[in-house]
């Protein structure tokens, strides 16, 4: 399980190859004429066309009932790079979470604009554990370049996570990440993917300032 809920749900699949075997127990079966030589099989035409390619992958969809639009991603694999981030840790229940996670980022925000640092990249929020009730988090804002004095107070550095994660667009209110929540659920059991249980949320539009009902966020679930 990836997101807002302590519950994990594993799922698994046991695949049998008997095709194999199959095509060996028939041609066991078949009488072999020594008298009756086979044709020899047809030269391909030079110039003949080969099998034709396999077709790409097509490119997951968002479920029907989400608030998205045409090139949004749903699924879409990318590789996350390590970057120097400045953020708070705290924790919060789901009930208030837009309200803790866009105040602390305003704080977060705040340092960057006091020290003169340089953002690059949009705030984000890396959950480090969640359950049925609340969450434990890190508001973050990721920058150019490490800060050369070390943050005081509740402030703190480090790097944001790395590794191979899905990305998922979720457009309207932050309420509602909870039907996004459930489609990628949904999505990950399908695929039989299993979550490293590291969730992030980068927000096109900064909670700080935006409307809670006209949020774009990017959800990325790192994944095994």
């Amino acid at each position: 399980m990836v997101v807002r809920s302590a519950r994990r749900r594993k799922t698994g699949a046991a695949f049998a190859a008997l095709g194999m075997a199959i095509s060996l127990l028939i041609a066991a079966a078949e009488p072999i004429s020594a008298q009756t030589a086979q044709p020899p099989a047809a030269a391909k035409p030079e110039g003949a066309p080969g099998a034709p390619a396999a077709p790409a992958a097509p490119t997951p969809i968002a479920p029907e009932g989400l608030a998205t639009k045409p090139g949004d991603a749903f699924g879409e694999e990318v590789m996350l790079t390590a970057k120097p981030i400045v953020f708070v840790k705290g924790s919060g229940t789901w009930d208030q979470a837009f309200t803790v996670i866009s105040g602390a980022l305003k704080t977060v925000e705040a340092y960057v604009a006091k020290a003169g640092l340089k953002a690059d990249g949009l705030p984000m929020t890396i959950f480090t554990a969640t359950d049925d009730h609340g969450f434990d988090y890190e508001a973050a804002i990721p920058l150019a370049a490490p800060p050369k004095e070390p943050p005081q107070g509740a402030i703190q550095s480090g790097q944001s996570p790395d590794g191979r994660a899905l990305e998922f667009v979720h457009r309207g209110s932050y309420d509602a990440l909870d039907d996004t929540y459930e489609a990628i659920n949904n999505y990950l059991d399908d695929k039989r993917l299993e979550s490293r249980d590291v969730l992030i949320e980068q927000y096109v539009t900064d909670p700080a300032t935006a409307d809670e009902k006209n949020l774009i966020v990017q959800v990325l679930v790192l994944v095994k």
